[in-house]
This record gives C-alpha cells, structure tokens and sequence, in this order.
C-alpha cells in the first residue's frame, strides 16, 4: 500500500470539488489531492447526454480563477439574444484544461483519476487495482451533491425486456423512425429530450410526454449577468421580493411571482407541484407547448410493450415505440442523504448555501475555510439553502438564501470578496450602478424596500409548513 500525505484530501472533481480546490489554491499554499471514479475532471458531465448544454449562463459556472463563457450573446436558436450556454463537451474540455494548466502546474495538486474512494483515506486504483492511504489535516468530500444522471441511474420501474428503452444519451444513435416517441419525466432532462426531438422536425404528435407533475420554471433572461439586461436581472429581485411580501398567502404568492415574471409555467392551465429550479427561455416554453400529448397520470409503474401502467392509469402505445427515460431526478439524487454542517471537525462538506448556484457554493466554503476560525463562525456562514422538491420547498430555500446574503453583507471583507468573485451573480453589477442612473436607483430602492418585509412573509409561510 502507497502511503500519501496531504493537508487537504479532496474526494470528487466534479463541479463542487474543483471550485473548491481552485479557491482553496487561491487563498492558501495549501497541498491538495484530488481522487475520482472517472477518468477525467467534470463529475457527472462525463455522463451526460451528448446534447446537453447548461441552463443558466455560462459566467456562473465552472471555477473562479477561470472564465467559462466565451463573452457572447447567442445571435440563433432558443436561446437568441442572451449570454452563452456551454456545451457539455465544452465544460469538459474547460475542467481538463483547470486540472492541468491550473491545479497540476502549480506543483501543489496531486490528482488520481480511476480510484474509488473506499473511507478512512483508503482508495484503490480501478486500473492497477493499486491500494493508497492518505494522511490528511481535512477531507472535503465533495459528492453530497452528485446528482443521478439518466445514463447511469435505474428507473424505479419495471420494463418488458422488448421495448425499445433508453436514457436520453442514446437518441443521436436511432437510425429508424419509430411510430412514436414516449418521454418519461417532466423535469430539466424531459425538457431537453422533447426540444431535441422537435429541433430534428419531429412532429410534435408522434411524442407523449409523460409528466407526472409539472414544475414552476425560472425565466432565464432574469439570470444574465451583464449590465445590459440589468433591468430584467437585478429587477426581478426586484419583483420577487415585492411579490413575496405582498402575498395574503402561500397560493397568492405563486400566483404573483407568476405575474410579476418571476416564475413561469409550460402550462397555464396546470398548477405546478413541483420546483426544481430549472431555468428556462419564453421561446423554449413556445417551442414544447407544440406538444399537446402530455399524460398527467403519475408516475410510471409498468412499461409494456403496447401500453404504459401509471400510478394513477394507463395509456395505449403500440409496438416500435421508442421509450425515452428522463427519470433520474433531484428528489432521487438527495432524498435519502441527510444533510451535514459544512464543517464538522476534520470534515468539510460542501452543500448549496446559496440558491441555484453550486460552484459560488463550493467557492465560498473555500474561502470560509481558508480565511475564517471557530467551526460554530464557519458554519454560521455557510448555512445551508435546502434543495427544492416541491412547490412549496421555494419558501425555506428561499428564505435560507436571503438570510445568508444579510449576515455576508455585515461582514465587510467577505463582501468585497463576493463582489470580486466572478461566480456571483450581480453583486459586481449593483455595487458599479452610477447614482446618477435614476432607473437601476430606482430599482435597488425596490430591492432595500422589500428584502425586510419579504423575509418577515417567508417566515410567516414557512411556519405553516412545519
């Protein structure tokens, strides 16, 4: 057995581990290892659908030291007019370039792609079968937040070994047109499937889309990170914190975050139950409203040959059907994981301590770590903002979320920090707003106005959840 020592032992580089290593490499001398399953940086992108693309902009993503976007507004397609989406192979290429040019140039990184992770600073090469102890000051275990992906998960159903059954990665590979497309999932995945079905002409008729709840979408021109969309980006907090406060209860406040743009919907006709925080454009929601044949009957139980078995029914198919599985979802990925404090004695594990944004997350708990004494200090900065599920799960992450930006901006050197950081989202944008410029004035009057009587609302709200 080899015996290593390191002061930091990073299990995973994925998204979470490499954002975390980078800041760490930035704010210490610190020596780092990194041991993987995959044979390459990028976590679960190495996986994942040969399509896929990112569904906020790219600025948010990847590692700090690092710019991922290329700077440009998309001229085509569903997402014209706004900031880039990296393409998975893009992201790949982008964390091998962090890992070599970045985190192994510096002499300070020692990375074992291939190894499982066996505990105890134990791991062992799949290749040579080879066996590594490490001794280390701290273990970052960055897997909390590994998500299931449809190339690698198991449905929770049971399928007739005839049908024609696949993740989603496997559509490029068809060579025949079947007599129908069946999607099953109705969350960011499904999404994906049908627009790459209807980008390669599909008629819309020959796809069932199966989605046993429907799920409240964020508007993704409400997330672009530079100045010119200032007024749709900063002034949608704007709204949501007006919307919130205004709200006479839970219902009345969905039904003004939808009003006020905040929230959008695939269906008008339909109240989601669900909320993922899937981010989405108007011209997408056009394009997937061409499919009419939506089925609201549960979840799947049974896929036969000629008909789908559903919690709640059954629909006919046929024989040459293509069944499209889009299932692994959130609630599987995190439902059976407890949650930790970030910090707990030698072990830091980091988890989403601010909404919708898991590389600012793990960037931040780096720097925490890294400048900040005391577990009880460092956890009080890194709270953490609970995954949401369902609908109602956006008031406590939510609240969670506003909660921590109030402490971080009582501490003045960690909100310079978060304003240099080019993971975050528009603190750079407000702090560089002209007094002169009445409009972005007005509308961060709106967001000091409101933050108060929002979080009070939420308070309220999330107590009748308990």
């Amino acid at each position: 057995m080899k015996k290593l020592e390191t002061e930091y032992l990073i299990i995973g580089s994925g998204l979470v581990g490499m954002a975390f290593a980078d800041t760490l490499l930035t704010e210490t001398d610190a020596n780092i290892v990194i041991v993987d399953r995959y044979a390459n940086p990028g976590g679960h992108w190495n996986m994942a659908y040969p399509f896929v693309t990112l569904h906020q902009p790219s600025a948010y993503f990847g590692v700090s030291s690092k710019e991922l976007s290329r700077g440009v507004i998309d001229t085509i397609g569903l997402n014209k007019g706004m900031n880039d989406l990296a393409t998975g192979s893009e992201l790949l290429a982008y964390f091998d370039e962090v890992m070599r040019q970045r985190f192994l140039a510096s002499g300070r990184v020692r990375y074992f792609p291939m190894c499982e992770y066996k505990g105890e600073g134990m791991f062992i090469s799949k290749l040579t079968g080879k066996e590594f102890s490490v001794s280390y000051n701290k273990l970052v275990d960055a897997t909390f937040m590994t998500i299931s992906v449809p190339s690698t998960h198991t449905p929770n159903f049971s399928v007739d070994p005839k049908v024609n059954f696949m993740p989603l990665n496997n559509l490029p590979l068809v060579t025949k047109k079947p007599n129908g497309y069946v999607v099953i999932g109705g969350g960011k995945t499904g999404i994906d499937a049908c627009l790459w079905l209807l980008s390669g002409d599909v008629d819309p008729d020959d796809i069932t889309w199966i989605r046993p709840r429907d799920s409240w979408l964020l508007d993704r021109q409400n997330t672009q990170p530079t100045e010119s969309f200032f007024n749709s980006s900063v002034g949608s907090l704007a709204a949501q914190y007006e919307s919130i406060s205004a709200a006479t209860s839970i219902e009345d406040m969905f039904v003004r975050l939808e009003k006020s743009g905040y929230l959008l919907r695939l269906d008008r006709n339909i109240r989601p139950t669900m909320f993922h925080a899937a981010t989405i454009s108007k011209d997408e929601i056009i394009e997937l409203q061409r499919i009419k044949n939506v089925v609201r009957m549960g979840h799947v139980k049974e896929i036969k040959i000629d008909r789908v078995s559903l919690s709640e029914g059954e629909i006919k198919t046929g024989e040459d059907y293509i069944y499209v599985d889009c299932s692994a979802s959130l609630e599987r990925s995190f439902g059976n994981k407890t949650p930790v404090p970030v910090f707990c004695e030698d072990c830091i594990t980091p988890q989403m301590i601010r909404a919708y944004q898991p590389a600012f997350s793990a960037s931040m708990a780096a720097y925490v770590e890294a400048n900040y004494s005391g577990e009880a200090e460092k956890n009080r900065l890194c709270s953490l903002v609970p995954p949401p599920n369902y609908d109602v799960d956006f008031i406590p992450m939510t609240l969670a979320m506003m909660l921590n930006q109030f402490s971080w901006s009582q501490d003045k050197k960690l909100r310079q920090w978060i304003r240099d950081n080019r993971l975050d989202g528009f603190s750079r944008l407000i702090s560089n707003v002209d007094k002169d410029d009445h409009e972005k004035i007005q509308i961060l009057t709106r967001i000091q106005s409101s933050a108060l009587p929002a979080i009070t609302k939420l308070q309220q709200f999330n107590q009748q959840l308990i």
